[in-house]
């Protein structure tokens, strides 16, 4: 098997693997995310990262990775609007640190500022 092959593999296992949830309360929803995404998917969130505008890159990626229980979207792109003017900001990067399973530099309180 070649190093590609490989990494394919690998990167299957991952992407197929069974979805988590995360329950929010506050929005009377389940949101459920994969361990892993293609890296097109990342690509606007590490740009919009490269310019600074992490709160931006927060609401993309929840629009991005955020699924139902049947793994479709729950966000259209047409949302971002909303969640970027309209929705908790402490939420939305509580949500989106838990669907990318990082961890944020700032406190909450100073990214919500931005």
């Amino acid at each position: 098997m070649s190093i590609t092959d490989k990494i394919s593999k690998h990167y299957q296992a991952s992407i197929s693997g069974a979805l988590k949830k995360y329950h929010c309360k506050e929005w009377d929803t389940d949101i459920y995310y994969r361990s892993t995404y293609p890296l097109k998917d990342e690509a606007r969130v590490l740009e919009l990262q490269a310019q600074g505008k992490t709160i931006e890159a927060l609401v993309e990626s929840i629009i991005t990775k955020a699924r139902d229980k049947d793994g479709k979207r729950l966000f259209e792109d047409t949302d971002k609007a909303k969640l970027m003017n309209e929705a908790d900001p402490l939420l939305v990067v509580k949500i989106a640190t838990t669907i990318n399973n990082a961890k944020i530099t700032g406190t909450q309180a100073s990214i919500a500022k931005e």
